[in-house]
């Protein structure tokens, strides 16, 4: 039998093997702690790829996470190469979609009030620090919508989003502009 490590050391970023790895883990949830265990690897190159699958799964089910958030949540602000920072910062924003727009009544009950203030501090961090633009954009759509719960949350993104506009590639300044006309 082959070994997940062995799996995700054989998939590529198309999306047709990651579409068929996250089948993989939907009908194996037992994998999920080890999957995130490889994920946690974060200087080693297939905690990039684990990630990629990660993203996909819940793409396809975010609930398969919903029992893991407490792992997700620490190992996110550990992750630091930007092939693994995209999806988790991409796992974010499904989580805070899902508890603020969509409602779901299962994400609402798992995405505790320490998840949410854990997942405000690391979109944060990525806004700031030397990230590329998508886990940025992903950043701020998940702050805009912690700040509908979070009163500081607004604030403070605006100030960040004005002083860092002028830096930011086109995509940033795009997102930018949305977010802040939704603030305002």
């Amino acid at each position: 039998m082959i070994s997940l490590e062995d799996t995700i050391d054989n998939i590529n970023h198309s999306r047709e093997q990651r579409g068929s790895f996250a089948n993989l883990i939907l009908n194996t949830p037992e994998l999920i702690p080890e999957l995130l265990q490889i994920c946690s690897r974060v200087d080693d190159e297939i905690s990039c790829r684990a990630s990629w699958g990660l993203e996909f799964l819940c793409k396809k089910n975010l609930e398969v996470i919903l029992p893991y958030l407490d792992d997700l949540v620490a190992l996110a602000p550990k992750v630091h190469q930007h092939p693994a920072v995209r999806p988790v910062a991409k796992i974010y924003e499904y989580l805070t979609v899902a508890y603020y727009q969509k409602k779901d009544p299962v994400v609402q009950e798992y995405l505790t009030r320490i998840h949410r203030e854990q997942i405000t501090e690391t979109c944060f961090d990525w806004l700031i620090t030397d990230q590329k633009v998508a886990p940025k954009a992903y950043s701020m759509t998940s702050l805009y919508l912690l700040g509908t719960e979070f009163d500081w949350v607004h604030p403070e993104l605006k100030i960040t989003l004005e002083n860092n506009y002028h830096n930011g590639s086109a995509a940033y300044k795009a997102r930018s502009r949305m977010i802040l006309k939704k603030i305002s």
